[in-house]
């Protein structure tokens, strides 16, 4: 008895099965939240540096140590507020890393970029 033509239709069948099978993707299940929820009012701190390199916290000029005060205290708070970090388009790179360092090292972690659009001018030395 020749087995052959049996062995081709099972390997045919065997390729046209692996071909419909759904290749198994990396997935996460995440249960999200039902109905609708209230929008919650975040508080907003602004951290402000000028052309000349001063800072300043929601309008108050001060100096790091104070900056840095104050962004533990927001920090500790429960309900994290947002800090806003708005450079002035002159600022210097040195002075805004520096402060980027110091918002990190308090512990915010609600954190934005203000006014990305104002670019340095390459051209100027300072």
């Amino acid at each position: 008895m020749n087995v052959t033509p049996f062995i081709d239709v099972l390997l045919v069948l065997l390729i046209m099965f692996i071909m419909v099978i759904p290749i198994a993707t990396h997935s996460l299940l995440i249960p999200l939240p039902n109905g609708e929820g209230t929008e919650d009012v975040l508080e907003t701190n602004v951290v402000h540096i000028d052309s000349s390199d001063r800072l300043y916290w929601n309008g108050t000029q001060m100096d790091r140590q104070a900056l840095l005060n104050q962004l533990a205290t927001a920090a500790a708070k429960e309900n994290q507020p947002l800090v806003r970090f708005e450079p002035d388009a002159l600022a210097s790179y040195q002075t805004s890393a520096q402060t980027i360092a110091l918002i990190k090292d308090a512990g915010i972690e609600k954190f934005a970029f203000v006014g990305n659009h104002k670019y340095r001018n390459f051209d100027t030395v300072r």
